[in-house]
């Protein structure tokens, strides 16, 4: 993997899209305790343990390539992460990838999820566009009506109900999005 993907960051607006770091642990910690969180994510952070072992994952993916996750950060409030969003490409070219996104509770409300996937969509497109990243898909439980409003107001609309699979019980939806 190229030096620039390990290290990319970039701006959308207010908001900086930077790698995870250890300065990040508390808020990492902080937004993990929202009981929302809690129910719509499968791996849990609930110590500082489980928040450094988090911030190794999330490395390791940029290393690989398979996971590229940046913390989210709105710099017109406190500059401290206030979500994550990342890009799961499993198989470079393939041609398609996922994108993922949580948004700590305490940010919501506040447009920061849908400019966040938007600036990581814009960002995949062009910066795996050699490798023939064509299509994104986003996929949420049945039950999360905001994932579904943030993914249809980002450009990624409903193309199929997906049937429920361990670990998650209940169907989901999956939003694709093509490249332009």
């Amino acid at each position: 993997m190229s030096e620039d993907l390990r290290t990319a960051a970039f701006t959308a607006g207010p908001l900086l899209l930077r790698p995870w770091h250890q300065d990040d642990l508390p808020a990492l910690i902080e937004a993990y305790r929202d009981p929302a969180m809690r129910d719509r994510l499968w791996h849990l952070v609930t110590d500082r343990a489980d928040a450094e072992h988090w911030l190794q994952v999330q490395a390791e993916g940029r290393e690989s390539g398979t996971r590229i996750s940046f913390a989210v950060v709105d710099t017109e409030h406190g500059g401290e992460p206030v979500g994550n969003v990342a890009l799961k490409y499993p198989s470079p070219g393939s041609g398609s990838a996922e994108v993922g996104y949580w948004t700590a509770a305490w940010a919501r409300g506040r447009g920061i999820a849908p400019q966040a996937v938007e600036a990581l969509t814009g960002w995949a497109f062009t910066a795996f566009a050699q490798d023939g990243l064509r299509r994104l898909e986003l996929i949420h439980q049945v039950n999360n009506d905001a994932s579904c409003r943030v993914a249809v107001k980002t450009g990624y609309p409903l193309a199929k109900v997906l049937p429920a699979r361990p670990p998650w019980p209940l169907d989901g939806h999956l939003h694709v999005r093509e490249a332009a």
